[in-house]
């Protein structure tokens, strides 16, 4: 890792407290959010007027909340997480931060600002919370958690464990340590109870295996998931994890939509199809791939965070885990 960009980060998470106070000082406009792994600025990426115009509604909601009663869990849980879907990570931490202080035994706090350091980049202090979280829950009984942005039929489909084990994976994932990942996979799937939480806990844990060159633990992983699974909100790790199975056609996962939502889904499947292509030996197609997931608005997603990954692991010039030879 550059110097640079490690002094950068450790700046970042040594100035979190103070974001709202820089942010006011700074008379050219924002700051960005974060740095890229690539090293490119980014900013809280865009909203359209009547999205923007409700997450600012539902902030204030969060905000009237925490002010009535400023130590409550949930208010603190609340305002931070009204406060990210606004693009405004660097306070969502500080918010979770400064709830962990008072509630230092409350995993919650623990998985959501590890969630949001992975959105930052700051992969090794979102292992370290999720980590803490995992332990805190260790011998507590799962929860639902509720969510900020419900889905069609407004219906939860996460819980707090599943939730810490999901993001403690990905953040192994993305920083490379596979096999950290897979063991992180294994308990997320012991607690992915239904349709959802299956998919995606399946999908990244597929591609862990395969990038261990686990490919017969990889294919047995597949056989519980068919095309009538229902599934609300995880469409797009269905149709990829189909794909896996060779029940899709590649070419009918990357069909052009458009809205945030199709960005989102572009991220999504754009890095699963081009990590497809990588551990099958098409370096050139993934590398394409790649940079069309980049090059997407929605960088907060999970997918480009990783795409991000694997163009900074290329430029090293490293052949990435589970590529054949």
């Amino acid at each position: 890792m550059r110097t640079g960009w490690t002094a950068w980060l450790a700046a970042l998470a040594i100035g979190l407290a103070a974001v709202g106070a820089v942010a006011r000082a700074q008379p050219l406009g924002p700051p960005p959010e974060t740095i890229s792994l690539l090293g490119d600025s980014l900013y809280a990426p865009a909203l359209a007027d009547t999205v923007r115009a409700r997450y600012e509604r539902k902030l204030a909601e969060a905000r009237q909340d925490f002010d009535h009663a400023p130590n409550e869990v949930n208010n603190i849980i609340w305002l931070g997480r009204r406060t990210a879907y606004l693009g405004r990570f660097r306070d969502a931490i500080a918010i979770f931060s400064t709830g962990i202080q008072n509630h230092p035994e409350d995993a919650r706090l623990y998985r959501h600002r590890g969630h949001r350091y992975i959105t930052l980049r700051i992969f090794e202090l979102a292992v370290s919370d999720l980590t803490h979280a995992a332990s805190l829950m260790r011998n507590r009984d799962d929860e639902t958690e509720p969510d900020g942005l419900p889905n069609a039929r407004n219906i939860p489909t996460g819980t707090l464990k599943f939730n810490i084990w999901y993001h403690l994976g990905l953040a192994h994932y993305l920083m490379g340590d596979f096999e950290a990942a897979r063991r992180a996979y294994r308990e997320c799937l012991a607690v992915s109870t239904n349709p959802d939480m299956r998919c995606a806990t399946s999908h990244w844990y597929y591609m862990t295996l395969r990038r261990l060159g686990r490919n017969g633990e990889a294919r047995a992983l597949l056989k519980p998931i068919r095309r009538d699974l229902d599934v609300i909100e995880n469409r797009s790790y269905l149709r990829l994890l189909l794909m896996y199975k060779g029940e899709l056609p590649v070419d009918s996962l990357l069909a052009p939509g458009s809205g945030d939502q199709a960005a989102l889904d572009d991220a999504t499947v754009g890095y699963g199809v081009a990590n497809w292509h990588l551990y099958n030996g098409r370096a050139a197609a993934a590398e394409s791939l790649f940079r069309r997931v980049v090059a997407g608005p929605q960088w907060p997603a999970f997918g480009s965070i990783a795409a991000e990954a694997e163009l900074k692991r290329m430029q090293a010039g490293g052949r990435p885990s589970g590529e054949r030879q």
